[in-house]
């Protein structure tokens, strides 16, 4: 592992001091080729709102997509879109057919192979066991036996696998968080998985009777951006220029444009 894999795998809390992040863009590297014009990023096609809006495999909006289409403009490169389920995220990057991906953490990919670099965190991931509004949920996590809870396909919940395999919680996938959190409102389970500001997102939207209650917090972790070591890229430009994001306030006025709520 090299000093600067090191130093960036270092920055995996939530809040990165500036002293330290100023260090870092000494270390980065200063060349690259940048032979490509563009800049591919994989999509998760299971994202949803605010994360991303995407509309016949074409991101239109969200904090991610703003993100990465402030980054390829900063590097002065064309972003491309890839949007593919979550398990083929991994082989598509394997066989260089995506250059980035973002809004992820290593341990979410434990068995990439490869020669990647990882950016410091661009978000905070923070995952809920969510009930419907009808639900009279009991002591988290006592009141499960053999109960159905909405999840999405590919994901993994390593805070409630010990449920999944007592049968205190059974998955019912869904290919995208949007159609979990439908599933959960239409009463097809009681309980479903999702991260805090796609809750907030939806709960926004709802009346007061009908929002979706968070039961009890499953997760939170960083999650940043990965791309490939490829000398085409100018790899170490893109890094400086997620820091330099960071630092400026950009990527939270990004995130405060989708969770900031409007006045009435």
């Amino acid at each position: 592992m090299t000093l600067l894999t090191r130093f960036i795998r270092a920055f995996t809390t939530p809040r990165l001091p500036r002293a330290a992040a100023v260090c870092l863009l000494l270390l980065l590297p200063q060349t690259g080729r940048a032979a490509q014009e563009t800049l591919s990023f994989a999509v998760n096609e299971g994202w949803t709102m605010p994360m991303m809006h995407i509309t016949d495999f074409r991101p239109e909006s969200g904090i991610l997509f703003d993100i990465m289409q402030s980054l390829a403009h900063h590097v002065g490169l064309e972003a491309s879109y890839h949007v593919m389920p979550r398990l083929r995220i991994q082989s598509a990057l394997e066989r260089g057919e995506v250059d980035m991906h973002c809004y992820s953490a290593q341990a979410w990919y434990p068995d990439l192979s490869g020669d990647y670099l990882w950016s410091l965190p661009i978000l905070y991931q923070r995952d809920w066991l969510v009930a419907s509004a009808a639900t009279a949920a009991g002591p988290y996590p006592e009141q499960f036996d053999n109960e159905t809870v909405g999840t999405v396909l590919g994901y993994t919940y390593p805070a409630l696998q010990h449920l999944f395999e007592a049968h205190k919680l059974v998955r019912e996938d869904a290919r995208t968080q949007n159609q979990t959190l439908g599933k959960l409102m239409a009463g097809r389970y009681n309980y479903a998985v999702t991260n805090q500001l796609i809750l907030e997102w939806t709960n926004r939207n709802l009346p007061i009777g009908k929002k979706l209650k968070p039961i009890s917090l499953v997760a939170e972790q960083p999650a940043a951006c990965m791309i490939r070591n490829n000398p085409d890229l100018p790899v170490g430009r893109i890094l400086r220029t997620l820091v330099q994001m960071r630092l400026s306030g950009e990527i939270q006025q990004i995130i405060d444009h989708y969770t900031t709520p409007t006045a009435p």
